[in-house]
């Protein structure tokens, strides 16, 4: 909102210093020191009101140290991060992108379902919360949203410049190069030369509703995938917060190469019209996340909640799409991904062996995997700052796919 009104005084009234909201460098930093404002300022009013509604989390007892010492923490903090990811964005990104708001749709409608989830436990008094089921359809109905509209919204596209220049202006040096927008469901590979996937291949027919088809299935998989991994990783203090953050910064910096016409042509890296605005949503989620930890780090003063975990993954997977870069998922998300693997890996194993030898048998002490370190007595604040350098290894290397291929 405040773009446009800068805008509307620039071009009316030449206000000095109102351009200065035309450079997304700008707005970004200006959408994480409001971000980390909300969270920081606001952090502590929402803390003081769930401990008044009594918004404790409920703790299960599994046997890990300090665990029981969480009992009655307030949850639902996640609704300060949605807070500080969606007003700085209003505030700063222009509304009429379509990026924008397939991740304002993503934030608030994932958000919602973590919120009910958080709910049904707190004030039903329900342990299990919203039945799985129920959770699965809101991200599959997520994914189906954003998948339709990267598939058929003539706003999504890529561009391809011509190299020679067509034109030269008679007065002046400046050279008019061609390019062609055109729509397109290829992605792009990683460590790989000629880098580019084209899903519409894995279509053995020319019908443009079976590629929509098969497009919108990977894209509801990644949603689905990251929020549930998202959601497992918040088992301790900080995690997924900080894991997010991690991820968020290195996103903000894949948005911008991929919306800078320069920066995407010297790296080599598909160019995508109007993405750059990503940044400012990308930065507002970093201050977000980072502004939490002020009240989520050991010990916790409160928990995201479903509110937070699911909204947090759903918006990673979709700005990931967005930036055609989801097949980097694996290495960028590798902290999701492992602990969502960890789990499949525990109960797939466990019920192989109680099928075969009658007695069910773990790989793991106790999953997630952050869970077996904690069995192993290795302190909550150790296991989580570990679990950040290995978030920051693969970020480096997530980014060094830009040139190593």
């Amino acid at each position: 909102m405040l773009y446009y009104l800068f805008d509307f005084l620039d071009r009316e009234y030449d206000l000095i210093g109102a351009g200065v909201f035309q450079y997304i460098s700008f707005r970004a930093g200006m959408a994480v020191l409001v971000s980390l404002l909300i969270t920081i300022t606001f952090g502590k009013s929402l803390i003081t009101m769930l401990r008044k509604k009594q918004v404790g989390e409920t703790i299960r007892d599994l046997g890990l140290e300090g665990q029981m010492q969480k009992k009655g923490t307030p949850t639902m903090g996640g609704l300060i991060i949605i807070a500080a990811i969606v007003v700085p964005t209003l505030l700063f990104a222009k509304l009429e992108n379509i990026y924008v708001i397939l991740l304002l749709v993503t934030t608030l409608v994932l958000g919602a379902i973590g919120f009910l989830d958080d709910y049904i436990k707190v004030f039903k008094k329900n342990k299990e919360g919203l039945a799985g089921k129920f959770k699965v359809v809101g991200q599959v109905s997520v994914g189906l949203i954003v998948g339709a509209t990267l598939f058929f919204s003539d706003d999504v596209v890529v561009r391809e410049f011509n190299k020679t220049p067509v034109e030269i202006q008679q007065e002046g040096e400046e050279q008019i190069v061609s390019y062609t927008d055109s729509k397109s469901t290829t992605t792009t590979i990683p460590f790989v030369k000629n880098n580019e996937l084209d899903y519409s291949k894995l279509n053995p027919t020319e019908n443009e509703l079976i590629t929509a088809g098969i497009y919108i299935l990977i894209v509801i998989f990644f949603v689905t995938a990251i929020s549930n991994g998202a959601n497992i990783t918040d088992g301790i203090d900080g995690l997924a917060a900080g894991t997010s953050a991690i991820i968020g910064l290195t996103l903000a910096i894949l948005a911008y190469i991929s919306g800078n016409a320069i920066f995407s042509d010297y790296l080599n890296v598909m160019f995508i019209p109007r993405s750059g605005e990503l940044v400012i949503f990308c930065t507002a989620f970093v201050g977000a996340c980072v502004g939490f930890l002020w009240y989520n780090s050991y010990p916790a003063q409160v928990f995201m909640g479903d509110t937070g975990s699911l909204s947090l993954g759903g918006i990673i997977a979709v700005l990931a799409l967005v930036l055609r870069k989801e097949l980097l998922i694996p290495v960028l998300c590798g902290i999701f991904v492992i602990e969502n693997l960890s789990v499949i890996i525990q109960v797939s194993y466990f019920k192989y062996t109680k099928k075969k030898y009658g007695e069910g048998r773990r790989i793991f002490k106790m999953s997630p995997l952050h869970h077996h370190y904690q069995k192993m007595e290795i302190p909550e604040p150790k296991i989580v700052t570990r679990f950040w350098i290995v978030g920051i290894l693969l970020a480096i290397i997530a980014l060094a796919t830009l040139k190593l291929r």
